[in-house]
C-alpha cells in the first residue's frame, strides 16, 4: 500500500494567505482599504482557530475581494516568490513521490495551480475550489457544489477520494485538524514556518517548523541531511537583535540567555556570544554537538581557541569590533551550517564553497598530518563513489575536506569516514 501526503496551501505551501493577498491586489486603490484588508484577515484567522465555518468565512472573503482574472494574474506572480523556503528547497521530493503528494486546501485552483506545477504538482492532484466569473472576467463567487467550499470539507473529500494506503496530512489550520480528527489520516503535522496556531499546534500528532523537519520524521528524501529546526542555537549575553534575528530566520532553533546555563552544554548546536561573555573550557570541552561559535568581539581571550582546534569547531569573531558584525558573524555561522563555508573563520581555513545540485557534500574535519585524505578517497575508492567535486583547505593543525558525491552511496560509507585515524568531526551537509 502507497503512502499519501496530503498537503495544504495556504500559509503552508506558501508564506501567506492568498486570498489576503489578491484582496491587496484588487483593492490597492478602494478608499476603505485598510479596514477590508483588516476583515479579510479577521475572517481568515477565525476560520483557521475554529471559530467560524469555512463556508462562512469563505463566502464573506470573496464578496470584499471586488478581483477579477488580471488581478489574479498578479497574484500568481506573487505567490510563486511567496514559496515557503522548506518546500522551495526540496522539490526532488515532489518529482520522486508526484503520484502520492496532493494539494488539498480551501483556496482556488486558478492561482493554486500555476504556483505548485514547477514543483513536479500533477494538476490532477489539486484539490481545491473553483471561482465563478462574469462576462467581464470580475469574480462573483465560486462553485457552491465542491465539498471544499463546506465545512469539514476536506474530511468529505478524502472519503470520496477512498485512497488506497495511509495518508498523512501536514497544514496550519483548523481544516487541516479536522482530518486527524475524523480518523482518515494516519498523522497530522502541525506547519509552523509562516505562522503557529496554538488550537491547531496543541493537539496535533507533530509540530513541524519547516518541510524538511515533516521529512526527516518520516524519512523521506529531503534536500537536508538534518533539520536547521533541531540544531539549537545558544545567544548568550549582550547580543543585538538583529543578530537573532538573522539565525531565528533562518529556521535554526533559538535560545537566549545570559549565562551559558549548563542544562544546554550536551545539545548545543551553535553559539553565539556577546562581547563580555568568557567562554569556560569545561564546558567547552564537554559541548560534543557544538559546530560554530560566533563571537561579538575579540576571542581571544575569551574563547579557547586549542580546545575549538581539537573539537572541530569553527570561530568567528569580531577582533575590530565594527557595527556591521553583529550581521555579517551570525550570516558566517549559518553560511558554515548550511554550505560548509569557513571564509573569515578565526581558526579554520578560509573556504568558500559553490552551491551544488542533486548531490550530498560531506564535511571531514581532521588533524592535519601526511595520509588523511588517502584514507578519505580510498574509501570511497572501495565503495564506488562518484566524486562530484572535492576541496581541501589546511590551517595550522587543522585539514577541512569537502566532498560534494552522488546521492546513491551505501550508508556504510558514512561510518567508514568517521572512523578513520585523525578524525575530529565529520558530518553530512545535505
Amino acid at each position: 500500500m502507497d503512502n499519501y501526503y496530503i498537503i495544504d496551501f495556504d500559509s503552508t505551501f506558501t508564506q501567506v494567505e492568498a486570498l489576503d493577498e489578491l484582496a491587496r491586489i484588487s483593492l490597492a486603490n478602494h478608499p476603505a482599504k485598510e479596514l477590508i484588508y483588516a476583515e479579510i484577515d479577521r475572517l481568515t484567522n477565525l476560520s483557521m482557530n475554529g471559530q467560524l465555518s469555512f463556508r462562512e468565512s469563505l463566502s464573506a472573503r470573496v464578496r470584499l475581494l471586488e478581483a477579477n482574472r488580471e488581478h489574479l494574474k498578479k497574484l500568481i506572480n506573487i505567490l510563486k516568490k511567496k514559496v515557503s523556503p522548506s518546500f522551495l528547497r526540496n522539490r526532488e521530493f515532489f518529482k520522486k513521490h508526484a503520484d502520492s503528494a496532493l494539494i488539498v486546501s480551501g483556496g482556488f485552483k486558478e492561482f493554486i495551480v500555476p504556483v505548485v506545477s514547477p514543483y513536479h504538482i500533477k494538476q490532477e492532484n489539486v484539490y481545491a475550489n473553483t471561482f465563478t466569473f462574469d462576462e467581464q472576467g470580475k469574480i462573483i463567487g465560486y462553485d457552491e457544489g465542491n465539498p471544499l467550499s463546506e465545512e469539514g470539507g476536506k474530511v468529505k473529500l478524502l472519503r470520496q477520494l477512498k485512497l488506497p494506503g495511509k495518508i498523512y496530512g501536514i497544514g496550519d489550520g483548523y481544516s487541516d485538524f479536522q482530518l486527524k480528527e475524523s480518523g482518515l489520516i494516519e498523522r497530522f503535522f502541525a506547519f509552523t514556518e509562516n505562522i503557529e496556531r496554538k488550537s491547531v499546534s496543541e493537539k496535533a500528532d507533530h509540530v513541524t517548523p519547516s518541510f524538511d523537519e515533516f521529512l526527516y520524521v518520516n524519512d523521506l528524501p529531503r534536500a537536508i541531511s538534518y533539520p536547521k529546526n533541531r540544531i539549537l542555537c545558544l545567544i548568550v549575553g549582550d547580543v543585538p537583535e538583529i543578530s537573532a534575528h538573522i539565525l531565528k530566520r533562518d529556521g535554526f532553533s533559538i535560545r537566549v540567555k545570559q549565562t551559558f546555563e549548563e542544562k544546554y552544554v550536551k545539545d548545543v548546536g551553535m553559539l553565539l556570544l556577546g562581547k563580555e561573555v568568557k567562554l569556560e573550557n569545561e564546558q567547552l570541552i564537554r559541548a560534543d554537538k557544538l559546530k560554530t561559535i560566533g563571537f561579538l568581539g575579540d576571542s581571544k581571550y575569551q574563547v579557547n581557541r586549542e580546545i575549538c582546534n581539537d573539537k572541530g569547531i569553527v570561530l568567528f569573531d569580531d577582533k575590530k569590533g565594527k557595527k556591521r558584525n553583529n550581521e555579517f558573524i551570525p550570516r558566517r555561522m549559518a553560511d558554515f551550517i548550511n554550505k560548509g563555508d569557513t571564509y573569515m573563520s578565526r581558526n579554520f581555513p578560509n573556504l568558500l564553497l559553490p552551491k551544488i545540485e542533486r548531490a550530498h557534500r560531506l564535511l571531514h574535519i581532521h588533524r592535519n598530518v601526511p595520509g588523511v585524505m588517502a584514507q578519505i578517497n580510498q574509501a570511497f575508492a572501495e565503495n564506488q563513489i562518484n566524486i562530484v567535486a572535492q576541496f581541501l583547505m589546511t590551517k595550522g593543525d587543522i585539514g577541512y575536506a569537502v566532498t560534494d558525491v552522488d546521492t546513491q552511496y551505501d550508508k556504510r560509507l558514512l561510518k567508514q569516514l568517521r572512523q578513520i585515524e585523525n578524525t575530529i568531526k565529520f558530518r553530512v551537509l545535505y
